[in-house]
């Protein structure tokens, strides 16, 4: 009996979770034939076909459905003997900076695995906005940081890549409006750009409804319907949805995040940092489209 290669298994549950080849290779670090290749050994060893076109892309046969639990608990087990191996007696801190986003949706659990292999290491968290966490990991006082990427930087370790979305509250805006209305963090955001740019570019007439310093104050404005806001779908829960595509918006471009390392990062942090690239690509619960008018 053939095994399942792990790196065969990350490659198909990228494919599942980025929606296409193409999202896959980006995800993998491989070219698109590459990615084909490896899902056609994989195809080889199960013995059954697990992709199928659909439309322009491709979709899941039942075989691929069915892989995919299998695939998640395999590479899960695979982590934690890995990480097992490695921090037996590992020791020291780390000092870790993540935006909200991530601290909300995925990090979790992430660390509760961590910490699981590595008791001895003591675990410290920043959350905040990603200039604030650039320049702490710049002066040394973050060993290991997730933040909104703006432009290339030697210190990163991998990429994550989300669609940006455009959302409000599960029971619409509070009040019918012409005018788009917009709930925004302070400047300066990538959000805030991207969703300036798409609208500016698609001529819609838009005002800044409600203004924030954090995403806390974001959620309250977006919860109480007072405005729409540009994120990914880890801000899509707790009332939260994505808008309807009866409001025509402008589509928004990707949303790049990088995993980046301190200089002095030791080889816990490094291994964190490989643990979260694998981790935090994983498939997100799919976001509710809400049905309702347009302004």
């Amino acid at each position: 009996m053939e095994t399942l290669d792990p790196d065969l298994l990350k490659t198909f549950l990228a494919f599942v979770d980025g929606g296409s080849l193409a999202k896959a290779a980006s995800t993998v670090g491989r070219t698109p034939s590459a990615v084909t290749a490896q899902m056609q050994r994989l195809e080889e060893i199960v013995g059954e076909p697990l992709l199928i076109p659909q439309g322009r892309g491709r979709g899941l046969t039942p075989a691929g459905e069915d892989l995919v639990g299998h695939a998640r608990r395999i590479l899960t087990v695979h982590t934690e003997a890995w990480l097992a191996l490695k921090g037996a007696r590992a020791g020291g801190r780390i000092a870790i900076g993540t935006t909200q986003d991530f601290a909300d949706q995925g990090l979790p659990d992430l660390l509760r695995a961590f910490a699981a292999s590595y008791p001895r290491v003591r675990v410290e968290l920043r959350v905040g906005r990603s200039m604030e966490l650039g320049s702490a990991l710049q002066a040394g006082q973050l060993d290991l940081a997730i933040t909104m990427r703006h432009a290339p930087s030697p210190d990163e370790a991998a990429l994550i890549s989300e669609p940006m979305l455009w959302l409000c509250s599960e029971k619409g805006l509070a009040a019918r409006q012409e005018v788009v209305p917009l709930a925004l963090l302070d400047p300066y955001c990538g959000f805030r750009e991207a969703a300036l740019n798409a609208l500016d570019a698609a001529c819609r007439r838009y005002r800044i409804a409600a203004g924030s310093a954090s995403l806390a104050g974001l959620r309250a404005a977006v919860d109480a319907g007072i405005a729409l806001t540009p994120r990914t779908r880890r801000f899509a829960h707790s009332g939260i949805v994505e808008v309807s595509a009866d409001f025509d918006l402008p589509p928004l471009p990707m949303a790049d995040f990088a995993i980046r390392l301190g200089r002095e990062a030791a080889r816990p942090a490094r291994d964190l940092a490989e643990l979260l690239a694998g981790g935090l690509t994983s498939v997100l619960r799919p976001v509710v489209q809400r049905k309702s008018r347009p302004f």
